[in-house]
Protein backbone atom coordinates (compact mmCIF):
# COMPACT_ATOMS: atom_id res chain seq x y z
CA UNK A 1 0.00 0.00 0.00
CA UNK A 2 1.29 3.45 -0.99
CA UNK A 3 2.03 5.40 2.42
CA UNK A 4 0.33 8.33 2.76
CA UNK A 5 2.47 11.90 4.57
CA UNK A 6 -0.04 14.69 6.09
CA UNK A 7 1.53 17.89 5.68
CA UNK A 8 0.57 20.07 8.48
CA UNK A 9 2.01 23.45 7.32
CA UNK A 10 -1.87 24.66 6.62
CA UNK A 11 -2.52 24.34 9.97
CA UNK A 12 0.03 26.50 10.86
CA UNK A 13 -1.03 28.88 8.40
CA UNK A 14 -4.05 29.52 9.74
CA UNK A 15 -2.68 29.84 13.59
CA UNK A 16 -0.07 32.48 12.74
CA UNK A 17 -2.88 34.32 10.66
CA UNK A 18 -4.26 35.18 14.32
CA UNK A 19 -1.28 34.82 15.95
CA UNK A 20 -1.44 32.65 19.36
CA UNK A 21 -1.32 28.72 19.44
CA UNK A 22 -4.87 28.29 18.10
CA UNK A 23 -5.37 25.87 16.03
CA UNK A 24 -2.71 23.67 17.32
CA UNK A 25 -0.20 22.07 14.77
CA UNK A 26 1.08 19.23 17.61
CA UNK A 27 -2.86 18.80 18.22
CA UNK A 28 -3.70 18.53 14.15
CA UNK A 29 -0.80 15.97 14.09
CA UNK A 30 -2.00 13.96 17.32
CA UNK A 31 -5.54 13.46 15.75
CA UNK A 32 -3.57 12.42 12.24
CA UNK A 33 -1.49 9.56 13.83
CA UNK A 34 -4.77 8.46 15.51
CA UNK A 35 -6.20 7.96 12.55
CA UNK A 36 -3.74 5.89 10.91
CA UNK A 37 -1.38 7.89 8.88
CA UNK A 38 1.73 6.62 8.38
CA UNK A 39 4.18 10.04 7.86
CA UNK A 40 3.60 13.54 8.68
CA UNK A 41 5.56 16.35 6.49
CA UNK A 42 6.56 19.65 7.50
CA UNK A 43 7.97 22.46 5.28
CA UNK A 44 9.23 25.02 7.06
CA UNK A 45 10.45 28.02 5.07
CA UNK A 46 12.57 30.92 5.51
CA UNK A 47 9.95 33.34 6.18
CA UNK A 48 7.82 30.84 8.85
CA UNK A 49 4.42 31.91 7.34
CA UNK A 50 3.08 28.98 8.54
CA UNK A 51 5.60 25.86 10.17
CA UNK A 52 8.49 27.82 12.05
CA UNK A 53 11.52 25.85 13.34
CA UNK A 54 10.36 25.42 17.23
CA UNK A 55 7.00 23.41 15.50
CA UNK A 56 9.57 20.61 13.50
CA UNK A 57 11.61 20.23 17.04
CA UNK A 58 7.89 19.55 19.19
CA UNK A 59 6.74 17.75 16.33
CA UNK A 60 9.31 15.55 16.00
CA UNK A 61 9.32 14.93 19.93
CA UNK A 62 5.74 13.97 19.68
CA UNK A 63 6.61 11.64 17.03
CA UNK A 64 9.10 9.95 18.88
CA UNK A 65 6.68 8.75 22.07
CA UNK A 66 3.95 7.39 20.14
CA UNK A 67 3.01 3.31 20.49
CA UNK A 68 4.32 2.83 16.71
CA UNK A 69 6.81 4.63 14.34
CA UNK A 70 5.35 7.90 12.74
CA UNK A 71 7.75 9.02 10.06
CA UNK A 72 9.05 12.26 9.90
CA UNK A 73 9.56 14.37 6.27
CA UNK A 74 10.92 17.59 6.45
CA UNK A 75 10.81 19.35 3.39
CA UNK A 76 12.67 22.64 2.36
CA UNK A 77 15.14 23.78 0.10
CA UNK A 78 19.11 23.43 1.20
CA UNK A 79 19.12 26.99 2.60
CA UNK A 80 22.00 26.90 5.90
CA UNK A 81 19.14 27.13 8.36
CA UNK A 82 16.98 24.40 7.41
CA UNK A 83 20.22 22.22 6.61
CA UNK A 84 20.88 23.00 10.47
CA UNK A 85 17.55 21.94 11.84
CA UNK A 86 17.35 18.63 9.99
CA UNK A 87 20.89 17.78 11.17
CA UNK A 88 19.27 18.53 14.73
CA UNK A 89 16.41 16.75 14.34
CA UNK A 90 17.03 13.60 12.72
CA UNK A 91 13.86 12.88 10.94
CA UNK A 92 13.25 9.86 8.61
CA UNK A 93 13.14 11.67 5.31
CA UNK A 94 14.24 15.22 4.24
CA UNK A 95 12.87 16.21 1.20
CA UNK A 96 15.35 18.95 -0.94
CA UNK A 97 13.14 21.07 -2.99
CA UNK A 98 13.84 24.07 -4.78
CA UNK A 99 12.35 27.67 -3.82
CA UNK A 100 11.84 30.34 -6.05
CA UNK A 101 11.66 33.78 -4.72
CA UNK A 102 8.23 35.20 -3.78
CA UNK A 103 6.40 31.94 -4.73
CA UNK A 104 3.25 30.69 -2.98
CA UNK A 105 3.87 27.05 -3.31
CA UNK A 106 6.60 25.13 -5.22
CA UNK A 107 6.36 25.98 -8.77
CA UNK A 108 8.72 23.47 -10.30
CA UNK A 109 11.33 20.71 -9.25
CA UNK A 110 15.56 20.69 -9.33
CA UNK A 111 16.73 21.44 -12.65
CA UNK A 112 20.38 19.72 -13.30
CA UNK A 113 22.81 22.68 -13.39
CA UNK A 114 24.22 25.64 -11.70
CA UNK A 115 20.84 25.96 -9.56
CA UNK A 116 21.51 22.67 -8.30
CA UNK A 117 25.52 22.52 -7.00
CA UNK A 118 26.20 21.48 -4.08
CA UNK A 119 23.07 19.14 -3.73
CA UNK A 120 25.53 16.00 -3.84
CA UNK A 121 27.48 17.09 -0.52
CA UNK A 122 24.66 17.53 1.33
CA UNK A 123 22.64 14.20 0.13
CA UNK A 124 25.58 12.74 0.91
CA UNK A 125 26.05 13.94 4.36
CA UNK A 126 22.66 13.35 5.52
CA UNK A 127 22.81 10.03 4.13
CA UNK A 128 25.35 9.20 6.41
CA UNK A 129 23.64 10.15 9.64
CA UNK A 130 20.73 8.08 8.70
CA UNK A 131 18.48 10.01 7.20
CA UNK A 132 16.68 8.87 3.85
CA UNK A 133 16.78 11.64 1.05
CA UNK A 134 14.12 12.79 -1.36
CA UNK A 135 14.40 15.19 -4.28
CA UNK A 136 11.36 17.03 -5.76
CA UNK A 137 11.80 17.16 -9.54
CA UNK A 138 9.68 17.16 -12.28
CA UNK A 139 8.55 13.88 -14.27
CA UNK A 140 11.84 14.32 -16.67
CA UNK A 141 14.63 11.57 -17.32
CA UNK A 142 17.15 13.89 -17.22
CA UNK A 143 15.95 14.98 -13.47
CA UNK A 144 15.59 11.56 -12.65
CA UNK A 145 19.02 10.36 -13.62
CA UNK A 146 20.65 13.28 -11.93
CA UNK A 147 18.87 12.69 -8.89
CA UNK A 148 20.14 8.66 -9.40
CA UNK A 149 23.57 10.08 -9.94
CA UNK A 150 24.10 12.04 -6.91
CA UNK A 151 22.83 9.44 -4.97
CA UNK A 152 19.11 10.84 -3.95
CA UNK A 153 17.38 7.29 -2.10
CA UNK A 154 14.16 8.66 -3.22
CA UNK A 155 12.78 11.13 -5.88
CA UNK A 156 9.36 13.35 -5.08
CA UNK A 157 7.71 13.67 -8.28
CA UNK A 158 6.22 17.25 -9.07
CA UNK A 159 2.10 15.96 -10.13
CA UNK A 160 0.60 19.37 -10.34
CA UNK A 161 0.75 19.02 -14.10
CA UNK A 162 -0.76 15.46 -13.59
CA UNK A 163 -3.61 17.29 -11.62
CA UNK A 164 -4.57 20.29 -14.13
CA UNK A 165 -4.56 17.88 -16.53
CA UNK A 166 -6.87 16.13 -14.67
CA UNK A 167 -9.30 18.77 -14.12
CA UNK A 168 -10.03 19.45 -17.78
CA UNK A 169 -10.61 15.23 -18.43
CA UNK A 170 -10.15 11.79 -17.29
CA UNK A 171 -8.49 11.42 -20.94
CA UNK A 172 -6.59 13.72 -20.09
CA UNK A 173 -5.41 12.78 -16.51
CA UNK A 174 -4.57 9.49 -18.37
CA UNK A 175 -1.64 11.02 -20.93
CA UNK A 176 -0.38 12.98 -18.01
CA UNK A 177 -0.43 9.82 -15.51
CA UNK A 178 1.57 7.76 -18.46
CA UNK A 179 4.50 10.40 -18.41
CA UNK A 180 4.58 9.87 -14.37
CA UNK A 181 4.53 6.07 -14.73
CA UNK A 182 7.27 6.10 -17.43
CA UNK A 183 9.18 7.99 -14.73
CA UNK A 184 8.62 6.46 -11.80
CA UNK A 185 9.88 3.02 -13.80
CA UNK A 186 12.67 4.68 -14.78
CA UNK A 187 13.61 5.55 -11.34
CA UNK A 188 13.30 2.12 -9.88
CA UNK A 189 15.12 1.21 -12.91
CA UNK A 190 18.08 3.12 -10.93
CA UNK A 191 17.46 2.35 -7.70
CA UNK A 192 15.32 5.29 -6.65
CA UNK A 193 12.42 5.07 -4.51
CA UNK A 194 9.08 7.00 -5.51
CA UNK A 195 7.42 9.91 -3.68
CA UNK A 196 5.08 11.86 -4.77
CA UNK A 197 2.92 15.48 -4.27
CA UNK A 198 1.80 18.53 -5.12
CA UNK A 199 -2.33 19.19 -5.54
CA UNK A 200 -3.24 15.66 -5.52
CA UNK A 201 -6.80 15.07 -3.98
CA UNK A 202 -9.42 12.52 -3.52
CA UNK A 203 -10.45 12.72 -6.97
CA UNK A 204 -7.66 12.29 -8.55
CA UNK A 205 -5.17 10.01 -6.39
CA UNK A 206 -7.92 7.38 -7.54
CA UNK A 207 -6.32 7.38 -10.69
CA UNK A 208 -2.84 8.28 -9.47
CA UNK A 209 -2.67 5.64 -6.19
CA UNK A 210 -1.79 2.77 -9.01
CA UNK A 211 1.26 4.99 -10.09
CA UNK A 212 4.07 1.87 -10.80
CA UNK A 213 6.61 1.63 -7.57
CA UNK A 214 4.76 4.65 -6.02
CA UNK A 215 6.26 4.17 -2.11
CA UNK A 216 4.91 7.62 -1.05
CA UNK A 217 2.31 10.68 -1.36
CA UNK A 218 2.72 13.66 0.50
CA UNK A 219 -0.32 16.02 1.01
CA UNK A 220 -1.68 18.73 3.12
CA UNK A 221 -3.55 21.83 0.84
CA UNK A 222 -6.43 19.01 0.21
CA UNK A 223 -6.90 17.41 3.69
CA UNK A 224 -6.85 20.53 5.52
CA UNK A 225 -9.02 22.07 2.90
CA UNK A 226 -11.62 19.50 3.38
CA UNK A 227 -11.03 18.89 7.19
CA UNK A 228 -12.84 22.43 7.76
CA UNK A 229 -16.12 20.83 6.43
CA UNK A 230 -15.67 17.14 7.59
CA UNK A 231 -12.62 16.98 10.09
CA UNK A 232 -9.56 16.13 10.33
CA UNK A 233 -9.69 12.53 11.71
CA UNK A 234 -12.75 11.55 8.56
CA UNK A 235 -10.71 12.98 6.19
CA UNK A 236 -7.07 11.59 6.86
CA UNK A 237 -9.42 8.02 6.88
CA UNK A 238 -11.24 9.05 3.62
CA UNK A 239 -7.61 9.30 2.12
CA UNK A 240 -6.08 5.74 3.85
CA UNK A 241 -9.21 4.73 2.26
CA UNK A 242 -8.70 5.66 -1.18
CA UNK A 243 -4.57 4.29 -0.97
CA UNK A 244 -5.80 1.13 -0.15
CA UNK A 245 -8.11 0.90 -2.97
CA UNK A 246 -11.12 1.22 -1.25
Amino acid sequence: MVSLSVNVNKVATLRNSRGGKAPSVLEAVGVCVAAGTPGITVHPRADRRHIAPDDVREIAAALATQSRHVEFNIEGDPRPELLALVEEVRPDQCTLVPVAPGEVTSQAGWVPGASADGLADVVKTFRSRGIRVSLFVDPQPDAIRWAASIGADRVELYTEPFARAYEISEEAGRRSYATFAEAAALAHSLGVGVNAGHDLDLHNLRMFRALPYLDEVSIGHAIVSRALFFGLDTVVREYLDVLAGA
